[in-house]
């Protein structure tokens, strides 16, 4: 059978793997495309291996929690401030990643920027392929699986990005669906960042502005992630374990949850927070 695009879902003999990944890949509709036409059965491009499925099923595990930190009194509160600090020095030594809470950026806007996501890929195919890419010429780019072509197997997703700093795009460039709160949450995003270094620095020992004087807070990448239903979930991911090259990543997720990070080689679920950020302390900083 043959779906969206060509996309091949049946397990045959004459399975060409490369010409199913051109096929998806020349559709611009993404895995949204292959959902909403109505595939009931995950094509063989998506399907991890065997190895993998099994490495997911282990039951046996030890109960952690992702450490939480109040950000309220950062500002005016000496004594809160050390007590932050020591907390983001613990999580960032025991974890790498912590969610904050009380961190400055309302919840209106947290909720709208997602919304805002959520419109750009269920907006109608027609007006979405204008922006899918997967060269750099765009600036502001929509894409399925950026690593199509060289992964193992393709996640169930489809993304947006688009570099914000130091270079941030002319509001024309964005998509009319989200254009105001992607720039609104830009703003949002950086001051927060800047705070974060701040406190990272100091947790280091170092002076407040340190890690900001070195450039780390120069750059600001916006990626987002759309995971349609998925009719066979158990052979599939949204997402694959890797590291974020970067220095710091503060990632937004819905409330469905199905984020987890590696600590101490076991997979820890994180749950969502209502208001709640995951800043994750990229390979660069930890180098």
């Amino acid at each position: 059978m043959v779906v969206a695009g060509g996309v091949e879902v049946c397990d045959d003999s004459n399975y060409d793997r490369k010409r199913e990944l051109k096929a998806f890949d020349d559709s611009k509709a993404g895995v949204k495309g292959l959902v909403d036409a109505g595939v009931t059965k995950v094509p063989r491009m998506f399907i991890r291996p065997p190895d993998n499925l099994r490495d997911a099923s282990d039951t046996k595990k030890i109960q952690f929690s992702i450490p939480v930190i109040d950000l309220e009194g950062i500002e005016n509160n000496p004594v809160r401030r050390k007590e932050i600090i020591d907390e983001v020095r613990h999580a960032s030594e025991t974890w790498g990643f912590f969610q904050v809470v009380n961190h400055g950026i309302p919840s209106s806007i947290l909720e709208e920027m997602k919304d805002g996501v959520q419109r750009f890929f269920e907006q109608d195919i027609e007006v979405k392929k204008e922006f899918y890419a997967r060269d750099r010429v765009r600036r502001y780019r929509y894409t399925s699986n950026f690593d199509l072509y060289t992964s193992p197997f393709a996640n169930w997703r489809d993304t947006c990005f688009c570099v914000m700093a130091p270079d941030p795009p002319k509001p024309e460039e964005l998509p009319a669906v989200l254009r105001d709160i992607q720039l609104e949450y830009r703003k949002q995003v950086i001051r927060l960042g800047s705070s974060l270094f701040k406190l990272l620095s100091e947790a280091l020992g170092l002076k407040p502005s340190h890690l900001e004087e070195m450039g780390c807070a120069e750059g600001l990448s916006a990626l987002c992630h759309y995971y349609p239903p998925c009719p066979e979930p158990e052979l599939t991911l949204g997402t694959s374990k890797h590291s974020d090259n970067d220095f710091l990543t503060v990632l937004l997720q819905d409330q469905i949850g199905g984020l987890q990070v590696l600590h101490q080689d076991q997979w820890v679920d994180v749950p969502p927070v209502p208001g709640a950020l995951v800043v994750n302390i990229g390979d660069l900083l930890q180098s």
